[in-house]
């Protein structure tokens, strides 16, 4: 999911998903870029598909270059060529300024960058995307007449060298059109992965640190007081492909892969083993016995498969919701967590990850959440930093920010207050598309 993070930092100043699952059911247009929501998230897609019965009028474009089960319930399926999106949505954008669907006074008061983003999305030429004149027209039209429209895009758009241009594409049209933050409408992420969003949360990423924080000094700082951390990271990491060449040019003398098949599911897969192969310290922490990483590893620790594992997780629509265990722990199997902290005890740094149990890890990633927040940053669940092992066992499921002090948030953005530095302006951005290859097509 890094490509829609960097998309909507670049838009929002934060990685805000601003939308809830209930817009689907209250749009009036529904765009899928990039998306087979009937294999890839049947629950929603069951849920888009009962709306559409019982409202007729709603209407479905699928954009996407094959032909999947979803185009079963779309009116429209554009089938772009491949890697053309940013030609689709840039050509749209200046469809829509042309014909006046502007919402000049947020675009005014709570956006910049307008006028470049339309320079450069005036030199594309959409013939480049391979479609029928008539079908491009009539997505322009519903588009442009449709103000309740929800544009939801996946791993079609995310897994791309130009991911993020993809993501940043689609945004620019709905804060154009101040489409954005008002129920049935603006642009949603939905996640590849079952708790990508829970794992950008806790500053999974290699650009990011905890609580939706990044390497900004004040951030660094703030993350650092807060744990008690002398030696914090002060700079980003190297992201995956990164990473595992600095592993097999022996740079990284040690790499931890956990709940991933990196092996499997990396570019050079021939050369992702053999790093880990000569890696000096390659651990690798899986429930499955055998997997291509795991065969690769010297070190291997027995995890807990998800239907073992207790916690919690976070989808599409920032809803957080307690995951209980339904099977029993196997064998010398352990959760993460514990894993962690028994080699951190090891190492010295036992006190620092002294946890008793997930509520206690629950409980101070939210009180993390709104150290010094005060409606700074979109994560915000401190009204839950305080809560008991009891009432995190019978925790219900809560969509965030949750914050101590403030009333929540069911939508973000729209009274057009922003997280980038101004406080306000979203940003369009200029978006040249680039030309499709091998060389900047991530498999």
């Amino acid at each position: 999911m890094a490509s829609s993070v960097a998309g909507h930092k670049r838009a929002f100043g934060s990685d805000t998903v601003p939308g809830r699952y209930e817009d689907f059911e209250q749009a009036d247009l529904v765009v899928l870029v990039g998306s087979n929501l009937a294999w890839c998230h049947p629950v929603l897609f069951q849920r888009l598909e009962a709306a559409k019965r019982m409202r007729p009028d709603m209407r479905i474009v699928v954009v996407d270059p094959r032909r999947t089960e979803t185009c079963g319930i779309a009116d429209l399926h554009l089938a772009l060529k491949p890697g053309s999106d940013v030609a689709l949505f840039n050509a749209l954008l200046l469809e829509l300024k042309s014909r006046g669907v502007v919402a000049d006074r947020f675009v005014d008061q709570y956006t910049s960058g307008l006028d470049a983003a339309l320079a450069v999305a005036n030199a594309v030429d959409i013939d480049g995307c391979d479609l029928p004149a008539d079908d491009v027209a009539t997505f322009f039209d519903w588009f442009a007449s449709t103000e309740k429209t929800v544009t939801l895009y996946s791993q079609g758009v995310n897994q791309s060298s130009a991911g993020a241009d993809k993501v940043n594409a689609l945004i620019n049209c709905h804060l154009l059109t101040g489409r954005i933050g008002r129920p049935g409408m603006g642009p949603f992420s939905i996640t590849g992965q079952p708790n990508a969003m829970g794992g950008r949360e806790v500053g999974a990423l290699a650009n990011t640190l905890a609580a939706h924080m990044d390497f900004a000094p004040a951030d660094v700082d703030r993350v650092r007081r807060f744990w008690k951390a002398p030696r914090i990271a002060t700079r980003p990491g190297l992201k995956a492909i990164e990473l595992f060449d600095a592993v097999g040019r022996g740079e990284i003398k040690a790499v931890w892969v956990m709940a991933t098949n990196p092996v499997a599911s990396l570019p050079n897969a021939d050369a992702v083993r053999d790093a880990l192969k000569n890696c000096e310290y390659a651990i690798v922490s899986e429930a499955i016995r055998a997997s291509d990483t795991v065969d690769a590893c010297r070190i291997r620790l027995p995890a807990l498969a998800w239907a073992e594992k207790d916690g919690t997780v976070t989808n599409s629509e920032r809803g957080v919701s307690r995951q209980r265990p339904f099977l029993p722990v196997p064998g010398e199997a352990r959760q993460d967590w514990w894993i962690m902290s028994r080699v951190a005890e090891r190492l010295g740094f036992g006190e620092a990850f002294g946890w008793k149990g997930v509520a206690d890890i629950f409980c101070e990633h939210a009180a993390l959440s709104a150290f010094e927040n005060d409606g700074t940053r979109d994560f915000d669940i401190g009204a839950h930093a305080g809560i008991s092992d009891g009432d995190y066992e019978r925790l219900a499921p809560f969509t965030w920010p949750a914050p101590s002090q403030r009333p929540a948030i069911a939508r973000f953005f729209g009274t057009g207050r922003f997280y980038h530095s101004d406080g306000l302006a979203a940003k369009l951005n200029r978006l040249a598309p680039r030309p499709l290859s091998g060389d900047n097509l991530t498999v």
